[in-house]
């Protein structure tokens, strides 16, 4: 990872079009047919821990976004967590340190007395590693949609408190 320091703003403050423009480019046109985007419909994302990333020329080169999404345990109980992703950075960008950067941004602007556990739909490679997401809690979740379990990752200070079975879903409420 280069040694960067981005400045990240408030995703709000950006152009959607922009934003759009960039998650295409990172993850390709047809992005809405994931799963990811059917477990998070009908919500919009969070502005206090959305962020995008400006370069040292201030042009956009990553955004983050977290939903308000709920696990819906057999019985019903719903569980509410936090849906991190899309995670965009343009691909000639890629590797720079962005994502870092967005995710340590987004986590960081948490509050610690009321934490909700974070999901997200990507590699443990890079999320476990580096954030302490673990797909270990996971594997009775299903979701609306194709998806590989492995890549099913929560991250939770308790994660033990969790259903081991349940539906991801948007938080409708």
């Amino acid at each position: 990872m280069a040694n960067i320091t981005p400045n990240l703003i408030p995703l709000e403050n950006i152009d959607p079009v922009l934003v759009e423009e960039l998650l295409d480019r990172a993850f390709g046109e047809d992005r809405h047919e994931r799963t990811a985007y059917k477990v998070r419909e009908g919500v919009e994302w969070l502005p206090g821990l959305s962020f995008a990333a400006l370069d040292d020329k201030d042009f956009l080169v990553g955004t983050i976004q977290v939903w308000p999404v709920a696990l819906t345990a057999p019985g019903g109980r719903r569980h509410p967590m936090l849906m991190v992703g899309p995670v965009a950075v343009v691909p000639d960008r890629q590797g720079e340190g962005f994502g870092q950067a967005l995710m340590l941004g987004m986590m960081g602007s948490m509050r610690a007395e009321a934490p909700l556990p974070l999901v997200l739909i990507g590699d443990y490679d890079y999320y476990g590693r580096l954030f302490g997401f673990s797909a270990q809690h996971t594997g009775g979740w299903t979701l609306p949609g194709p998806w590989d379990p492995a890549r099913l990752l929560v991250q939770h200070t308790n994660p033990l408190v969790l259903p081991r079975e349940g539906v991801l879903g948007p938080w409708l409420g």
